[in-house]
């Protein structure tokens, strides 16, 4: 019987997959099974309902057609309850079967494509997450980085430097359909003047079927510029590499010095995406700054530090030439000095600014911003400390249930973050 099924199947299309016993096929099926599992009822040792009972607690969805003898119908329909997709009463006719198959066999493809797209969107939703911060600028960002990712023409990231383009670049190729291919980069201000060509075009082949990013691409040497002008004009279809490229420069400096061949130029700049500076996020300032000093404290196996309001006030004011990687790199000091105790931010800010930090200033904020901005790290910093804990909140800092709830669905601040 067993025999004489599988050659009907294999006949109608399928692929066969026969097993003796109950066992042996719940050993070859997976909770994302491709498939439909054909068995009988009655067999020695594990029979069809034990059978179906533990592949139903693998996976729900998976269609389990049960075939039967006259007298099982009634079992057969208390099967169908405890998740059988169908069942078949001996004897039946080889159409029929391959007729039930056949629409088994469809819904379990519709099931797993849904289970894949929501995967996707789950990957999708974890990456652009490390897009951190909910200052306007950096929510257009997100949306911006979710569109591009869906297109497959090249794209062109200006930002300052600093102001984390790679990580951008890195998040746009993991949220496009090129994720499983590779992602190759290239910092072209490290490239020699007498770079051979045969290297920039031996990492374009690596990148194939992925993304190439090219880093500081206005950097690259002019001698390697007609190369690449030719690889982007030659090369097409899925397997050629979309290409992202990078520059701290704007668009009028790009074409005007003309660091960058035109040709070059429009030919990246399909899509286009900003990047703003650190100093135009706000609050994200001491979002970012609690987020970095969390890592840090937990690579150092120390506490975090608290930041108190004159901190939290330096940090909204202080204009970030280094934007994001100079954020990054204060918390890191700021978790070390705690060790020794007590730290004040504008003493770690005090040194000497980087190059041409006197001709960036910050923008200025209302006083409403900046009371806000502290209520919302202060709110979160006891949470964290407290886990989640309401209550602990409420008396820390002698807020009333009521007042606290208005105030986290004021700065969307969630209670399961922190449990």
């Amino acid at each position: 019987m067993r025999g004489s099924i599988a050659q009907w199947m294999e006949l109608s299309g399928f692929i066969p997959v026969a097993h003796e016993t109950a066992q042996a096929a719940l050993d070859a099926i997976g909770a994302d099974f491709p498939g439909v599992v054909l068995t009988d009822v009655r067999m020695p040792g594990m029979d069809g309902l034990q059978l179906l009972a533990a592949l139903m607690q693998r996976d729900r969805e998976l269609p389990v057609i049960l075939i039967t003898g006259h007298g099982d119908v009634p079992m057969a329909v208390e099967a169908m309850r405890a998740g059988a997709w169908d069942f078949l009463e001996k004897p039946f006719s080889p159409e029929r079967l391959t007729d039930l198959v056949r629409r088994a066999a469809e819904t379990r493809r519709l099931v797993l494509e849904n289970r894949n797209l929501r995967r996707e969107r789950a990957d999708a939703a974890a990456l652009i997450g490390q897009i951190a911060g909910e200052s306007p600028a950096i929510r257009r960002l997100r949306e911006d980085v979710l569109d591009c990712a869906a297109s497959d023409a090249n794209v062109m990231i200006y930002g300052e430097t600093g102001t984390g383009k790679t990580l951008i670049a890195r998040v746009l190729h993991g949220c496009s359909p090129r994720a499983a291919g590779p992602f190759v980069s290239i910092n072209c201000a490290a490239l020699a003047e007498d770079s051979p060509p045969a290297a920039l075009l031996a990492r374009l082949d690596e990148a194939a079927g992925g993304t190439l990013f090219l880093d500081e691409v206005s950097a690259l040497p002019p001698a390697l510029q007609p190369h690449l002008a030719e690889v982007l004009a030659d090369r097409a279809g899925p397997e050629a590499p979309r290409i992202i490229g990078a520059t701290p420069d704007t668009p009028q400096e790009l074409t005007a010095e003309g660091r960058l061949r035109k040709e070059i130029f429009y030919r990246l700049a399909g899509i286009e995406i900003f990047v703003p500076p650190l100093r135009a996020r706000g609050e994200d300032i001491l979002t970012l700054f609690d987020l970095f000093a969390q890592r840090a404290a937990t690579e150092h196996d120390v506490p975090t530090p608290a930041l108190g309001a004159d901190d939290a006030a330096a940090l909204l004011q202080f204009p970030w030439p280094g934007n994001v990687r100079q954020l990054r790199n204060l918390a890191e000091r700021a978790v070390l000095r705690a060790k020794r105790g007590p730290i004040v931010i504008a003493e770690l800010l005090d040194p000497v600014l980087p190059p041409r930090a006197e001709a960036v200033t910050a923008e200025p904020r209302p006083l409403k911003e900046h009371v806000e901005a502290f209520e919302r790290m202060l709110i979160r910093n006891a949470l964290r400390r407290h886990r989640g804990s309401i209550a602990e909140v409420m008396a820390e800092l002698a807020l009333p249930r009521r007042t606290l709830n208005e105030k986290m669905a004021r700065y969307a601040i969630s209670r399961s973050d922190f449990i």
